[in-house]
C-alpha cells in the first residue's frame, strides 16, 4: 500500500514498502537500466534489496508512483544530509522504461527538491550523473540544476572511460526558474 506524501499532477511521492522489492530486484537486474547506476557491477537478490530498501526507508527516499494507476515506476531520495550546512545530494531512479521520457522524472525530482528546500530547509542540493545519460541531465537542467564541475574519465563502463558530471541547485534558482 502507497501513502501520497508528495503529489504532482502524474505522480506522487510515497514512503518506501519493502514488499517492492521483488520489483527493484529484477529493475537492479537489467543491465542496461544498471548502467546509469553505481550498482552496476553488484549481485542483487531479493533477500539484499529488501534490507537495502528497508534502510532507505528510514531517510528522506520514496518510491515514485504513478498517481492514476498507483504503480510503482521508481524510486528518488537525499544523501548526504548535512543539516549544518543545509547541504545534500539526490538521487532518481525510474526503472519501469513504460515511464521513460514522459516527464514522470522530472515531476517526482522537482516535488523532492521542493521538499527539501521548504520542509528539510536545504540551500544547496547536488547530483552526480554520467557524460552519458543525456536524458538524466536534460531533466536536471529542466529543473534548473547547472554544471559544477566534471571529475575526468571517473568511472569506466563497458572498457571505456567517462565523465561524471556534478550539478547543483540552490533554492533561490529552483524557485526562479521552475516553480513560477
Amino acid at each position: 500500500m502507497y501513502f501520497k506524501k508528495l503529489v504532482g499532477k502524474k505522480c506522487y511521492l510515497s514512503p518506501i514498502v519493502s514488499n517492492d522489492a521483488e520489483k527493484f530486484t529484477e529493475w537492479l537486474n537489467d543491465m542496461e537500466l544498471l548502467l546509469n547506476l553505481q550498482l552496476y557491477n553488484s549481485v542483487i537478490n531479493i533477500e539484499s534489496e529488501k534490507i537495502f530498501l528497508n534502510n532507505l526507508s528510514k531517510e528522506h527516499n520514496y518510491s515514485i508512483i504513478d498517481l492514476e494507476k498507483d504503480e510503482l515506476l521508481g524510486i528518488c531520495g537525499f544523501l548526504d544530509i548535512d543539516y549544518v550546512n543545509q547541504t545534500a545530494e539526490t538521487g532518481i531512479f525510474i526503472g519501469n522504461k513504460n515511464y521513460y521520457n514522459k516527464g514522470y522524472g522530472t515531476e517526482a525530482l522537482s516535488l523532492l527538491i521542493d521538499y527539501g528546500f521548504k520542509a528539510l530547509n536545504f540551500h544547496n542540493i547536488m547530483l552526480k550523473v554520467y557524460e552519458y545519460n543525456k536524458r538524466a541531465k536534460k531533466c536536471y537542467e529542466k529543473i534548473g540544476f547547472q554544471e559544477i564541475g566534471t571529475r575526468r574519465e571517473a568511472l569506466c563502463r563497458n572498457l571505456k572511460k567517462h565523465d561524471i558530471i556534478y550539478m547543483d541547485i540552490l533554492s533561490n534558482e529552483f524557485y526562479d526558474k521552475y516553480k513560477q
